[in-house]
């Protein structure tokens, strides 16, 4: 994947200011859909069939489809330029007049007198959506306007940083525009597909596919697994061949409120966790993580670190009403919110109390967590997947130093405590003064309690008290040339001479 670094760059919002103010240019191609959202109030049922009556007090419209990866991106900071067709038509004209307001560039988005604008209109009483019906054309563009949507493309294209295609089966993208992208593919420096259809896009050689659940089982030939992680097991075990059939050098397989993972050619799945809303909140999601996706990658940020980005992005917009978008400011809010403080002690018994009496398995791991790198991010989201919630034990500063020596550690125990909340696999962070967390193991009494790095159980002084409560303890894998001390040492024997450490 173009500009692929095994790095990790932490989730902040000074890193969501950074983007914005580094402003890639992203052409989004796709299907324009204008969403529309009556919403009033349902007090009785039709007289002549046994159907609601909704009493539509208000109409609010956004863009919809590929039309809303646009005004994500767009908020997100990016400089967007949209090529699409739409009717001459109400529907057309209203979904111009957003995207324009969105600050997307429309200059490309072109207009055929013969063919109805796609829309999706959602009656929604008492936040219930009731009814949704679609009007337009989804028959394939016709040959004139295929070639001129080829040459909004290629105007588009030039000295652009990523294409995003939005394929949902419309009509829009037939067999002569795929190839049309093929044909331009090696002067398109990122190339990211959302498609109904990935096989189709297969020959333009994607550099990212985002299939959701159900798509990635349909190019694998196989029944969906109920969520899970044996759902994550069947994308993980059959990485290959998901990547063969759509030509990608990597996919991120979106599984809505089970969050995402992202599959490459080798190692294994990176996943990220939804912080979940209900289904009738969640349209649109998609759009806004692959927004964030698209603009991260295009930045030249890290996969994982785009992940991360992404879930954070679309978990803000599953708790708005219709279909939304994530500026910078929400996105920052998000990461910045109050869990990434570490959580005082009687406050996280309370919350482990609840998890329990809801039937949720509570992992317990701890560490210094000095300079975050791949390795522990490996060995955290391995964690997560034992149970249902993942505690973070920090070693505070005067615990670090103690432990490392009097030049450590290198961040604080809040900032370390921010970096490691802002991963959606950790659910809650907490500190802790003496060299090991035993004290709040007896406190918590975690039923799962496990150590990255090279070693054994009998090495583990926490084991004992562990064990005593009857909870299990685990040992995970070691990710060789990744220890923190190893990291700083890189980065001091690498720095030029005269610049400090």
């Amino acid at each position: 994947m173009a500009g692929e670094t095994k790095d990790v760059a932490p989730i902040t919002p000074d890193l969501v200011r950074l983007l914005s103010e580094t402003a890639p240019t992203v052409v989004v191609l796709g299907d324009a859909i204008l969403d529309v959202w009556l919403s009033g109030t349902c007090e009785r049922i039709c007289r002549e069939a046994p159907a609601p009556v909704v009493d539509v007090g208000a109409r609010a419209l956004s863009p919809g489809g590929a039309a809303n990866t646009a005004a994500n991106l767009a908020a997100l900071g990016a400089r967007v330029r949209f090529v699409s067709v739409v009717g001459d038509d109400d529907p057309g004209r209203e979904l111009a007049a957003l995207l324009d307001s969105h600050g997307v560039d429309t200059q490309n988005l072109l207009t055929a007198p013969s063919r109805r604008s796609i829309s999706k209109q959602r009656v929604v009483a008492d936040d219930q959506v009731m009814l949704r019906f679609d009007e337009g054309d989804r028959d394939d563009l016709p040959a004139v306007q295929t070639n001129r949507l080829t040459q909004a493309l290629e105007k588009a294209l030039a000295g652009a940083d990523a294409l995003m295609v939005c394929d949902y089966g419309n009509g829009l993208l037939g067999k002569p525009l795929r190839d049309a992208v093929a044909r331009l593919r090696a002067d398109i420096p990122l190339l990211v597909v959302d498609a109904h259809d990935f096989e189709h896009w297969r020959p333009a050689g994607p550099d990212l596919v985002t299939p959701n659940a159900a798509e990635a089982a349909h190019l694998l030939g196989a029944e969906l697994p109920e969520p899970g992680e044996e759902r994550a097991r069947l994308f993980e075990d059959e990485r290959r061949t998901l990547l063969d059939k759509t030509g990608a050098a990597a996919a991120v397989v979106t599984m809505d409120r089970h969050g995402a993972m992202l599959l490459t050619g080798e190692g294994r799945g990176y996943r990220t966790w939804a912080d979940p809303a209900p289904e009738s909140q969640a349209s649109g999601a998609g759009d806004t993580f692959a927004a964030a996706l698209v603009l991260t990658r295009a930045a030249g940020l890290p996969t994982t670190s785009c992940m991360e980005l992404a879930q954070a992005a679309a978990n803000v917009v599953v708790h708005k009403d219709g279909t939304a978008i994530c500026t910078p400011a929400e996105l920052s809010l998000a990461l910045s919110r109050e869990r990434e403080a570490a959580v005082p002690a009687d406050e996280l018994a309370r919350a482990v109390a609840a998890h329990r009496e809801s039937g949720r398995r509570v992992v317990f791991t701890n560490g210094c967590f000095d300079v975050l790198h791949r390795g522990h991010i490996t060995y955290l989201n391995e964690a997560k997947r034992l149970g249902d919630v993942l505690i973070v034990a920090v070693n505070s500063d005067e615990s670090v130093r103690r432990l490392k020596g009097p030049d450590r550690p290198v961040n604080t125990a809040q900032d370390r405590a921010a970096v490691l909340s802002a991963l959606s696999c950790v659910d809650h962070v907490a500190v802790f003064e003496e060299d090991t967390p035993v004290e709040m193991l007896k406190l918590l009494e975690p039923q799962l309690y496990v150590k990255g790095g090279d070693y054994t159980e009998n090495m583990l002084p926490e084991a004992p008290t562990v064990r005593s409560y009857g909870g299990e303890v685990r040992v995970l894998g070691y990710v060789a040339d990744h220890s923190t001390t190893s990291v700083i040492e890189k980065i001091r024997t690498s720095a030029p001479v005269g610049e400090g450490a």
